[in-house]
């Protein structure tokens, strides 16, 4: 049946997603892989991707030979794909096969766009084509990685990184939030939302974030940042500021920046230009071309802010966003 999706995923010229699987690859990341791109969508009317499975060999042993991968395609499937996801897996010190190597550089060369998540970057970089480039990986890793490989330019505390035509997540659960990301930026805001719901997952945290939180179960009620957020968000066109969001939590500035950094992994400045920036980019997929009124709507102050802040974080203008999902 993956193969039948695959073909008319061709007809239908949607983007090809290839996920190379090698020895000993972490299941998670596969699963990751699969529920962003590769589930059908009735709930949006339309599938988003056509995605394949594809191996360098007919049977792949999983990671510590929880099971075995069987009937997915050969490796030239990735010869075709417009978006090559890589292989990663917890022995990062063993090399990878010349021949997923290989491929990897093929999709580069002809402008495939990469992924890694995890441990990929390794393989990313073993094949060489993350060299002066920005990447990220699991932040255990980091001092190995920089040994090993001292011209990529790793950032080691951010949940992932997008570099253009290269994107790395920094561990398993954040190769969820780099998948929402890619979506964002092949359909949009609304399109990566509803997938966000299926998934029961936090919709948007940037990339910027933090991988390591220190205090990942919350504390005290009267000391949870939800009510917070919740009252933010519900006021995003008004002139909030981080004075506000403390006063509001009955905080100081200071603690509430504490209590972001510990629990959310940012600021409560980046936090708010976040959520601002992605009501933006609702109201333009929700027809509003008035690009005024979606800066002042969203709390972004002017059209000029908002130009500024759509082409850092989604690398388009208010205008070729509103083309693109409009």
């Amino acid at each position: 049946m993956a193969q039948e999706s695959s073909h008319a995923g061709r007809r239908a010229g949607r983007h090809r997603v290839v996920v190379i699987v090698d020895e000993n690859s972490n299941p998670f990341e596969l699963g990751c892989a699969t529920e962003v791109f590769g589930l059908r969508r009735p709930e949006i009317g339309r599938d988003l991707y056509d995605f394949t499975l594809c191996s360098p060999e007919p049977c792949t042993p999983m990671r510590d030979g929880f099971f075995t991968l069987t009937s997915v395609a050969g490796l030239e499937a990735a010869d075709s794909a417009d978006t090559v996801i890589v292989p990663n897996r917890p022995d990062v010190d063993v090399p990878r096969r010349p021949a997923v190597l290989d491929a990897i550089r093929r999709a580069h060369a002809r402008g495939a766009r990469l992924v890694g998540f995890c441990s990929g970057a390794f393989t990313l970089a073993e094949a060489g084509v993350l060299d002066g480039r920005r990447a990220t990986a699991h932040w255990q890793w980091a001092d190995s990685f920089r040994t090993r490989f001292p011209s990529v330019r790793l950032e080691a505390d951010v949940l992932f990184v997008d570099d253009g035509d290269i994107l790395t997540a920094g561990g398993s659960a954040a190769a969820l939030d780099l998948g929402l990301h890619i979506v964002r930026r092949d359909h949009g805001a609304e399109i990566a939302n509803s997938v966000s719901r299926r998934l029961v997952f936090a919709a948007h945290r940037d990339g910027g974030q933090r991988q390591f939180i220190e205090r990942p179960v919350p504390d005290p009620l009267d000391e949870s940042l939800a009510p917070v957020l919740t009252w933010a968000q519900e006021r995003l066109d008004s002139p909030l500021t981080v004075a506000d969001l403390a006063a509001r939590a009955a905080v100081s500035p200071a603690t509430l920046h504490r209590r972001f950094r510990a629990q959310l992994g940012t600021t409560p400045l980046a936090w708010l230009t976040s959520q601002r920036l992605a009501l933006a980019c609702r109201l333009i997929e929700r027809g509003e071309s008035r690009f005024d009124v979606v800066a002042h709507r969203s709390g972004l102050g002017t059209a000029t802010n908002l130009r500024a802040l759509m082409r850092r974080e989604t690398g388009l203008t208010p205008s070729a966003y509103r083309h693109r999902f409009g």
